[in-house]
């Protein structure tokens, strides 16, 4: 039995960073459906995952030709489309998170499926948490609605590779209270 791979396709090298992880419950942003979604740090020295993206990208483009173009003659250029692949020392120059990486925010109406790094399914939900790394299989397509036009990026499946360190600035339980100690406590 052979397999056609879709070029729309891509998944995600080992270390890929998942932010604003939102993937157990939809939410909806800006008064929008509720989506799930994740945005994915990749960084640029993964160079693999880099050029599989933008090779997916163009795919996209090819195939959603018709639909970017609309009413009218001709596509516009892909260089003049809104593209999900952001660099984070452009977009995000506060955030360390984001230094020297890509990003991709990735969207989905249906719950993507979460896998271990046995791929067996992740159930705890606090084993998913914005700072983990593991891989992420998106998809690109073009879009056309309301004047914008552009490529999109959508989210199918995460598989949870190793812990990492939390985003957002806060502490684990286990690191606050790590210590005994209660010196503090009348400060």
């Amino acid at each position: 039995m052979s397999t056609i791979a879709n070029p729309m396709k891509v998944i995600t090298g080992k270390n890929t960073r998942w932010s604003y992880a939102n993937v157990w419950e939809p939410k909806s942003i800006n008064g929008g459906s509720p989506k799930y979604s994740v945005s994915l740090i990749i960084p640029k020295s993964d160079k693999a995952t880099v050029q599989k993206i933008k090779s997916a990208i163009e795919a996209a483009y090819k195939e959603g030709e018709a639909k970017l173009k609309g009413n009218g003659r001709t596509a516009p250029s892909l260089a003049s489309l809104k593209t999900p692949l952001r660099d984070g020392d452009i977009d995000r120059p506060d955030d360390p998170a984001y230094e020297n990486a890509f990003f991709i925010n990735a969207n989905s109406a249906t719950a993507p499926g979460i896998v271990d790094a046995d791929c067996n399914p992740v159930l705890n939900r606090s084993d998913v948490y914005s700072g983990v790394y593991g891989r992420a299989s998106i998809s690109f397509y073009a879009f056309n609605s309301n004047g914008n036009r552009g490529i999109a990026c959508g989210l199918q499946n995460l598989q949870l590779i190793r812990d990492g360190e939390p985003l957002g600035g806060k502490a684990s339980a286990e690191s606050d209270f790590a210590t005994d100690d209660e010196d503090d406590f009348l400060a």
